[in-house]
């Protein structure tokens, strides 16, 4: 539900089911659904993983460098050579250049925005184009859907799981408001996404904590006791699988009580809530998806043992278990956004997790054999200005805002490993060849979903938009 939206009466019915069923209110909003799948004739059972850097990550400093460019704009960090020849990286990023056979650079996506929740909105939405009415200090029923809604609408959940979700938070700015372009806009609430939300909101924490906690200004930060809370979904202690019928039967009562005044909500999509509630409690291999509890001690120290290892991680087993897209937000309150200290700040606290965390992602689907059938898309709002600049009182150099060109990772789903499709111009200002757009990255990601090039979705009045608004980026094949 979107923020600043009050509860209808069937969505009390539905929060005061939950609780009968004995899962904390935290985890609310993990058992909302959203999506009225429609199922696509075309599947190809493959999956996807969103990786979305909130913030802008800086081409400069990660995978289009420019060290022919004058001091103000190459920056200070040195290129590394990579696995495939001719390609390099940032030195910051070693671990990502020792695997370069695995995933293929666009370094020519281009949109127009420079601002934060437009941006936003861009990217996860997969539309260029800002809706009328939009209102970048908080979602509204006319926004765009998102990738991830549109995905979950068109597919069908496997294993008692929804199609699509995002973890491990809602993208939050410092100042409390909520970002555009979560959720599913104008196809309604019912369409948002799963949010699996275990990553607490702080205003003045970024990174990968406890590790990588880091304030933009500041630098290292200490750790006072933010926790990253997988949901819980066993049974609390007393309650027995007859006790929860029970509670099911008197959540029926309480729904009969309401009835009359509810009949325009839709029976099915709250039975959709019931059965997949009781399903999440009482099947050991859903339980299991959900939980880091159980995991190899060996595979959270090569994930790392922070909030971004452990969001692929639990990414990971949710593919394996049947999710289709899996959205990762890394980066809590836009902490890519490196206007100052950019560059203590980005070899310190975010690139080094960041490199472990895709690398080990990375390593364990190509060793299961799930990497081919498993497309990885990283990529932020909008890349970071070819100028380095100071802002007024800040303590070290960054750069600004930039939607004219950034450069997006994908691996996996038959991508060409080493391939590097477009280039920026000599500064890293602009696309100098084979310009990439939004559209074309969302129809990348809905083609590796097996969904039709027909799908539609329909809006509050029934009116039908095609999911593609492009074509899927070439070159990657």
């Amino acid at each position: 539900m979107h923020p600043g939206v009050g509860l209808t009466r069937r969505q009390a019915i539905q929060a005061g089911a939950i609780g009968l069923l004995g899962l904390g209110m935290n985890h609310l909003s993990a058992l909302q659904s959203l999506a009225g799948a429609t199922g696509a004739k075309s599947a190809k059972a493959k999956s996807v993983i969103y990786i979305f850097l909130s913030g802008g990550l800086a081409q400069h400093e990660s995978f289009d460098m420019k060290p022919d460019a004058p001091d103000n704009i190459r920056g200070e960090f040195k290129p590394i050579r990579t696995a495939t020849p001719g390609t390099h990286i940032c030195e910051h990023l070693p671990m990502l250049a020792q695997r370069s056979d695995k995933y293929a650079l666009v370094r020519s996506l281009t949109h127009e925005s420079n601002e934060h929740s437009q941006a936003h909105h861009i990217m996860l939405t997969g539309r260029s184009e800002i809706p009328i009415g939009f209102d970048p200090s908080k979602p509204k029923n006319t926004d765009w859907p998102s990738i991830a809604s549109l995905a979950a609408a068109s597919l069908k959940p496997v294993n008692n799981l929804p199609p699509a979700l995002v973890l491990p938070d809602k993208i939050v700015h410092r100042t409390g408001r909520t970002i555009p372009g979560q959720f599913g806009g104008m196809m309604g609430t019912r369409a948002d996404p799963w949010f699996l939300e275990m990553s607490p909101y702080h205003p003045i924490h970024y990174g990968a904590y406890p590790q990588y906690l880091f304030h933009h200004e500041t630098g290292l930060q200490k750790d006072d006791g933010l926790r990253f809370q997988a949901p819980y979904l066993s049974l609390p202690e007393g309650l027995t699988l007859d006790r929860v019928a029970s509670r099911v039967g008197l959540r029926d009562q309480l729904e009969k009580q309401v009835a009359a005044y509810d009949k325009l909500a839709g029976d099915e999509q709250l039975d959709r809530h019931r059965e997949l509630a009781i399903s999440l409690l009482t099947d050991p291999k859903t339980r299991e998806a959900f939980s880091l509890d159980r995991a190899d001690p060996k595979s959270l120290d090569r994930y790392g043992r922070n909030s971004f290892g452990w969001s692929l991680l639990m990414a990971r087993r949710l593919i394996t278990s049947g999710v289709k897209l899996v959205q990762v937000n890394l980066g809590n309150n836009e902490a890519w956004d490196t206007h100052q200290n950019a560059f203590p700040n980005l070899k310190n606290f975010l690139l080094p997790p960041m490199d472990q965390a895709v690398s080990a992602l990375l390593d364990d689907l190509s060793a299961s054999g799930e990497l081919d059938e498993t497309l990885i898309v990283m990529a932020g709002e909008f890349g970071r200005t070819p100028k380095i600049s100071t802002l007024p009182k800040a303590k070290g150099a960054g750069r600004d805002h930039w939607g004219a060109v950034q450069s997006v990772l994908l691996a996996g789903g038959g991508v060409r490993g080493g391939a590097v499709v477009g280039s920026s111009d000599k500064i890293g200002g602009h696309p100098a060849s084979d310009p990439q757009r939004p559209e074309n990255l969302a129809s990348t990601i809905y083609n590796a979903l097996g969904i039709s090039r027909e799908a539609t979705w329909q809006d509050f009045g029934g009116r039908p938009h095609y999911l593609y608004q492009g074509e899927p980026i070439k070159g990657l094949v």
